[in-house]
């Protein structure tokens, strides 16, 4: 089956799941509000002095979001991850208000300025939330490898009709209009996200500084996260770079006016769109060490080009070119650190990856008027594309590395749900996880009976079951929940009969492995024991 025709597949099996829909539409608001008011922004901050000003106005803007970042990330290991995520787009909806009210009200540049600082230093929040989020709604591996690249797919698109619609909107009205649009837009996105609220991850409990820093260990310590952070952070250094070098292209090189520098960066996004053919190869492959190298070298190639040429017709097709390398680094290099870093610790690696991300866009804003000092409107543009490929160099044996050690991501979010399982630590957690065995059951198909002996522990990863007690429905089991747990641990036969309501998939572990692990903790114990004790109310009410 070709790239193209899978395209329906993966996108329906996402949106199939009901929160992996709302956390995906949500991702696409947020793309377009992040997207379209920082085009707004640089173009006029250009407009009141040159590539300089919106250099500077960029650093201002990045340098408070990349100090912010690692704490706003701890957050989402701290508090429920959808309630987090909620906050954030409201919090960006307010900041994009404020600044178009400045705006539309021909206030001091300052003013807007700050204002905007605001804005971005609460997008920091989004992607960290985000990738806690998500292993916890995926019903297994290759869905969550799915929802990675079709929130990779979301922000192509949004990098082609955000800043688009940003150019309209400049051309006919203004930066306040723009602000004002995605103020809305950011709104929606808080709605959308509401009615999740995800696990409350078990993995910070110190101060919040404490914990901010265990991102940065982990970072630092293990060579995979290392050298995904690195190649990530520096993706967002030659975005930041492009975002100023789009409009030197317009303005300088190509010399049309600055609302054009919207419609160089949709090519970008375009060929973004067009990457997301090469993706869909990313879905059920455990390797993606080398699709993530090719993405690169792709977009450095045709950046090189962009340098060479004096066309617009050339220069809107070489950096749809560009942008399809990077749709395909960003979704690979992404889906590989959720796969790498510690659970328990997820939230505040993204974090630093968002603070470096920031870091790396205003540092980008920063060499990009240096470049063009040094070598010009289209030399700055070969001067970014030698810099990527030698900088990935640096780390490619790290790289290579991490595509050998994959933890089980998606089975460990669904362990860690469990109130008796969330206190367990990683390592226990893992080898939990990689104990679980897969059980496809047909809709109608009797689970367990009542009065047989049990030797296994069920948790639902999707469909539905039916828990009845001498034929009387007691309930009805969903992705997430348990059963199977009182024969095991009292040594006593199956109390309640489960059947499949619909086509399910269970993860099955074996009494050993199960008895191991919730015996001998306090915390567990208690918690598997109020569990229990649930479960004979609830018999003895259908009795």
């Amino acid at each position: 089956m070709s790239y193209a025709r899978q395209l329906p597949r993966v996108l329906g099996g996402v949106f199939r799941n009901p929160e992996l829909r709302r956390v995906q539409l949500a991702f696409a608001c947020f793309n377009a509000a992040e997207w379209g008011v920082w085009i707004a922004m640089l173009v006029y901050a250009y407009d009141r002095g040159g590539a300089t000003t919106a250099g500077l106005v960029a650093l201002a803007q990045l340098v408070p979001a990349a100090l912010f970042a690692p704490v706003a990330a701890s957050l989402g290991d701290r508090r429920s991850p959808g309630r987090v995520l909620a906050l954030g787009y409201v919090a960006q909806a307010v900041g994009m208000a404020a600044t178009a009210s400045v705006l539309l009200a021909d206030g001091p540049a300052l003013a807007a300025y700050g204002c905007a600082a605001l804005a971005a230093t609460a997008v920091t929040v989004t992607r960290p939330a985000q990738a806690v989020l998500m292993p916890s709604l995926a019903r297994s591996p290759e869905e969550l490898t799915a929802a990675n690249v079709v929130a990779g797919w979301i922000e192509s698109i949004s990098l082609l009709a955000a800043p688009a619609l940003a150019g309209i909107l400049l051309g006919v009205s203004g930066a306040g209009v723009v602000f004002s649009v995605m103020a809305v837009v950011a709104l929606v996105a808080a709605l959308l996200v509401a009615p999740i609220s995800g696990p409350a991850p078990a993995g910070a409990s110190g101060s919040v500084v404490a914990e901010t820093l265990v991102g940065l260990r982990v970072v630092v310590r293990e060579p995979g996260p290392r050298a995904l952070v690195w190649l990530l952070g520096l993706e967002s250094m030659a975005i930041g770079a492009l975002d100023v070098l789009y409009v030197v292209l317009a303005v300088a090189v190509l010399g049309h006016g600055g609302d054009a520098a919207g419609y160089l960066n949709a090519a970008f996004g375009a060929g973004g769109v067009l990457g997301v053919v090469a993706t869909v190869a990313l879905v059920g492959r455990r390797r993606l060490a080398l699709p993530l190298a090719a993405g690169l070298v792709l977009w450095a190639l045709a950046l090189g080009a962009v340098g060479a040429v004096s066309s617009t017709a050339a220069a809107l097709g070489l950096l749809a070119m560009a942008g399809a390398g990077r749709t395909v680094l960003d979704v690979a290099g992404r889906t590989l650190l959720q796969r790498l870093a510690p659970p328990e610790a997820l939230g505040r690696v993204f974090g630093l990856l968002e603070s470096v991300s920031m870091a790396g866009l205003a540092l980008g804003s920063v060499l990009a008027p240096v470049f063009v000092a040094l070598a010009g409107g289209g030399g700055a543009f070969v001067c970014l594309a030698v810099l990527l490929p030698v900088s990935m160099l640096l780390v490619l044996r790290s790289l290579l590395a991490a595509d050998q050690a994959i933890l089980p991501i998606v089975e460990m979010a669904r362990l860690r749900s469990l109130p008796f399982f969330a206190p367990l630590a990683a390592p226990e957690l893992e080898s939990l996880a990689r104990a679980l065995e897969p059980l496809a059951v047909p809709d109608g198909t009797t689970v367990i009976r009542e009065g047989d002996s049990g030797d296994r522990f069920y948790v639902v990863a999707d469909g539905e079951v039916e828990v009845t007690v001498g034929g009387a429905h007691v309930k009805t089991l969903g992705r997430g929940d348990c059963f199977g747990e009182i024969a095991l641990i009292r040594n006593a036969p199956r109390m309640a009969t489960v059947t499949a309501r619909s086509d399910c998939t269970l993860d099955m572990l074996d009494k050993e492995s199960f008895v191991t692990v919730v015996t001998g903790r306090c915390t567990t114990e208690k918690a598997l024991e109020d569990l229990v004790q649930r479960r004979l109310e609830e018999a003895k009410i259908v009795s």
